[in-house]
């Protein structure tokens, strides 16, 4: 079992008991899945540009990525159905909490100018989205090989059927929020 699979047996789930009062164990939310999504436009002119990003997101996911295709053509974005437009994953069990530990402990303190996630990128039934601008904040990407730099969206999908409770999850797995300190109090501006 995972270093954070552990922390959140043995701690989160004591806690988020605690504070919403579940009367059942499987109440409690847990992690369903990751979702990271890397978009590849150029790729519908080019079809070399997507091997490049499949390379990187194997990488950093730790699995094979599917490539994505067009599903109608649109004439504004020269696009056809059928076009290579980028690569996903979805990560599940041990892989998508190795990945959230390394996301949180090595790749968010990495990023430039990083204050914290918004609180607000909760989709109102307990999924969390955000967006990272370049792939080489991860510790497994070597800058020198990357052909280019490539930004990517990560979607947490959780049990939790509101936000609140979903931020409480997240917030047991140490997930930097915006606007609050180390001691849980807000902070003003």
């Amino acid at each position: 079992m995972t270093r954070i699979r552990e922390h959140y047996e043995n701690v989160v789930k004591q806690a988020l008991t605690q504070e919403f009062g579940y009367d059942n164990p499987m109440q409690v939310p847990k992690l369903e899945k990751i979702v990271i999504n890397m978009g590849v436009g150029e790729a519908s002119q080019d079809r070399k540009k997507i091997t490049g990003a499949v390379e990187d997101m194997t990488l950093i996911a730790g699995q094979r990525p599917v490539v994505t295709k067009a599903r109608k053509s649109i004439a504004a974005f020269k696009l056809r159905d059928g076009m290579t437009i980028g690569c996903m994953v979805t990560l599940r069990r041990h892989r998508m909490y190795e990945f959230l530990d390394r996301l949180v402990n090595v790749a968010l303190p990495r990023v430039r100018d990083f204050r914290g996630l918004s609180p607000k990128s909760f989709d109102g039934r307990g999924n969390f989205s955000m967006g990272l601008k370049e792939q080489i904040v991860f510790p497994e990407i070597d800058y020198d090989n990357v052909d280019k730099i490539r930004g990517m969206g990560i979607v947490v999908c959780t049990t939790a059927s509101t936000d609140a409770e979903a931020k409480a999850l997240l917030k047991g797995f140490d997930m930097p929020f915006t606007g609050e300190s180390t001691n849980g109090e807000t902070r003003n501006g």
